[in-house]
């Protein structure tokens, strides 16, 4: 094995860790022994160069713009598989059969209804509560409905507790929004898959199939469908950012999985994270109209003005983000299929022009972000921004189970506990 030495330079003392060797991505150097044999930490702000896991669920390279989901290209997964196909591959580590998928599908949709006694919860938020905070709880009440222990040798019992928070988080986040509306609850139908499930519980009429409604108009488009379903591909696992650390974090506590989920979805909130999408809305109505992206791309570019545009660059891409290249795609057909042509996509595409062709963001590598073209997409299929995030939530709870799963079974797994540089009285 390689190794690398390290010298204090104030004692003249050397240590020697061990080099790790990943099957993609740069190695690692094991310095879990640092502290006992120098007396001191390692100062990381961010956990920029630090690898706190060992994982075999996702692999990103930034400089490429690469994303795999155990090994497969995202793009590939995305334009040829559904979403729930790549739930049982990221849960089971290879794409379904067709009977396993078949079997896999009837039992999302069976688990997708929810406990009377939950929905009084609902009724405790008041009016126009963000989905997000009802969708946060939601799923803490849901560890007290299906508090069983988990068995930790059984992957049995694993699977049951995965499948089932993927097959009702659609439904309380679709029963959240209705809350926010003051509008009665529309339950699951068992005749209708994942993703034109939640679209119809979240815009049907009380009383009726949905696909059509009493004036014989189509209510959910099969392009809608395929869109959304696309959308909860690309979020559905992305190595481990700020929300999967923390659901990892809680997890190395010992608590209920679905507790550690809700404290990913109170991390996801933020607008630095799942949040982005809904502000780049938000920026895009405040810019409102064409005429003025000029002006506020000269802002941004301003080092003494705090306008900061929404939606451009990443913490980990130094290139395109690969999801971003699929969703503007998607973009381009949903503007034609859906003939869209609407101001905020006006903005949103003179925005993408200039800054794909400015020197100022190609030098900084400001590439369009997923948030951008999703949160334009979004609005494109007529989902008020108060659901971007809790569809983000739908989308990455399965990468979220998939990876507490892997904590648990990582036997070389302790608490999360981070050190610090002391400098106070």
């Amino acid at each position: 094995m390689n190794t690398m030495t390290f010298t204090n330079n104030m004692t003249g003392a050397s240590y020697e860790y061990n080099i790790l060797a990943p099957t993609r991505g740069p190695m690692v150097v094991d310095i879990r022994t640092f502290f006992a044999d120098s007396g001191m930490f390692t100062y990381d702000p961010g956990f920029t160069a630090t690898a706190a896991c060992e994982s075999t669920i996702t692999f990103i390279d930034g400089k490429k713009g690469e994303l795999r989901y155990r090994g497969l290209a995202i793009e590939d997964l995305a334009s040829k598989h559904s979403y729930l196909e790549v739930c049982y591959l990221l849960l089971n580590g290879s794409l379904p059969t067709k009977e396993e998928l078949t079997n896999f599908d009837l039992e999302i949709r069976h688990r997708a209804y929810l406990h009377r006694g939950l929905h009084k919860l609902f009724d405790a938020f008041p009016d126009n509560a963000h989905p997000m905070a009802t969708l946060s709880a939601g799923v803490t009440a849901l560890a007290s409905f299906y508090d069983e222990h988990i068995n930790l040798d059984n992957e049995d019992a694993y699977l049951e507790m995965a499948h089932r928070i993927v097959s009702k988080i659609p439904t309380v986040a679709a029963f959240a929004y209705r809350q926010s509306l003051g509008i009665p609850f529309i339950e699951p139908d068992i005749d209708l898959g994942f993703t034109e499930n939640f679209l119809t519980m979240m815009r049907a009429y009380p009383g009726g199939k949905m696909r059509i409604n009493a004036n014989g108009k189509e209510l959910i488009k099969e392009v809608e469908i395929r869109a959304l379903d696309t959308i909860f591909t690309l979020h559905a696992d992305h190595e481990q950012n700020a929300s999967t650390t923390v659901v990892r974090g809680v997890a190395s506590t010992g608590a209920h999985p679905y507790v550690a989920i809700s404290s990913g979805i109170a991390a996801l909130w933020g607008r630095a994270h799942g949040g982005a999408n809904e502000s780049v809305i938000a920026q895009l109505e405040y810019i409102g109209s064409v005429d003025n992206v000029e002006d506020f791309i000269k802002r941004a570019k301003d080092p003494e003005d705090d306008f900061r545009l929404m939606g451009f660059g990443h913490r980990v891409y130094k290139n395109f983000d690969p999801r971003a290249k699929i969703l503007k795609g998607l973009q381009d057909e949903l503007k034609s299929e859906l003939n869209l042509d609407t101001e905020l996509m006006k903005i949103a595409n003179k925005i993408e022009e200039i800054a794909l062709n400015d020197e100022y963001f190609i030098k900084r590598k400001l590439y369009p972000n997923i948030d951008f073209y999703s949160g334009v997409i979004l609005t494109a299929l007529k989902i008020p921004k108060e659901m971007f995030t809790p569809i983000f939530v739908i989308g990455r709870t399965i990468g979220w189970i998939t990876q507490w799963i892997e904590f648990k079974k990582d036997k070389a797994s302790k608490i999360a506990r981070p050190r610090q540089l002391y400098t106070g009285e």
